[in-house]
């Protein structure tokens, strides 16, 4: 089969197009036949070596497919299901070999793209308000890069909830992609200074809660945007990493600071089914909008990954081996 692999890290250069012996499925695995693959930033994360990989390996975490084979032991999963999954390495390739308790099957009505848009993505917004800091109708809620993946669908799923939605973008057609996506308020962030447009909107207050997937760039303001006993729910760091701070920068407003990961939120198959089946659900009956930017060709990788450290993508930005 066709893969890409990183056999040292470094820039988007060290995306390789290879051919690589097909995977096997082991017992209690599937072979998944990948129809589309989505990119992330923890791929980036992992190709430059902030987030540490035995070399060489072939980076993604998320994708969907059909069931080309099962190995023994299977015995919710036939050849032809249509599934998806997230949080398991090796997805940049054509076949993948999947322990079957991660695989999810799509709702009738949702194709390939739609399952690797929805998976990674879409279950870390429903961590982030329903979990990690649960929103409560009438609250007010920060969320950075409001036009990214993880954004829209976090915009989406805030108003569902009821709460009250100020996005950050860096451009007017960004703005334009958010404020479709439900945000009560959107700010450039290249004209204006969000912590000010913040006390402006919230007459003073400040929000209860910050989204913020930026990290260093964002992360003083976001506090300085947060009500007393306000929550930081830092989960990226697209602009860089956090310097260190002292446990006192978070006195002055009794603050709350966390950086989740999914994993934490999906430890076992009951808790991946319900976020999963959530976000599936509402994607199906129309409730949440995808919106997929790009999509490349697997052996254009490389392009897909300039293109989302260059902040020049909208949505989620999708491989097709």
């Amino acid at each position: 089969m066709q893969a890409i692999r990183v056999h040292e890290v470094g820039g988007p250069e060290a995306l390789r197009y290879e051919t690589v012996p097909d995977p096997k499925p082991g017992p209690k695995e599937a072979l998944v036949e990948l129809k589309a693959v989505g990119v992330n930033f923890i791929d980036i994360y992992q190709r430059t070596g902030l987030y540490p990989m035995a070399l060489p390996f072939v980076p993604g975490s998320e994708a969907s497919g059909v069931v080309a084979e099962v190995g023994p032991d299977v015995t919710d999963l036939k050849r032809g299901d249509l599934v998806a999954y997230a949080m398991i390495p090796g997805a940049y390739a054509e076949l993948a070999a999947v322990p079957d308790d991660k695989l999810v099957k799509l709702p009738e009505g949702l194709d390939a793209r739609a399952g690797a848009a929805s998976m990674l993505q879409g279950m870390t917004a429903h961590y982030l308000c329903h979990s990690t800091y649960p929103l409560k109708s009438g609250e007010t809620a920060l969320v950075h890069a409001g036009a990214g993946g993880v954004g829209l669908l976090l915009i989406q799923m805030a108003k569902l909830l009821g709460a009250r939605v100020l996005a950050t973008v860096s451009t007017q057609a960004k703005a334009r992609l958010a404020a479709d996506a439900g945000a009560d308020t959107v700010i450039l962030y290249t004209e204006e200074d969000f912590e000010e447009r913040v006390r402006e909107s919230t007459g003073g207050a400040g929000v209860q809660v910050v989204y913020d997937s930026v990290g260093k760039d964002t992360f003083d303001k976001s506090m300085r945007c947060l009500t007393p006993r306000g929550y930081l729910v830092l989960y990226g760091q697209s602009s860089g990493v956090v310097e260190p701070r002292p446990p006192t920068a978070l006195q002055p407003a009794s603050l709350f600071l966390t950086r989740p990961q999914l994993g934490h939120y999906t430890q076992n198959r009951d808790e991946l089914l319900l976020r999963a089946g959530d976000v599936l659900g509402w994607v199906s009956s129309g409730r949440v909008k995808l919106h997929v930017g790009s999509t490349y060709p697997l052996a254009e990788a490389a392009q897909a990954h300039r293109a989302l450290a260059g902040r020049q993508s909208t949505g989620k930005l999708l491989l097709v081996p």
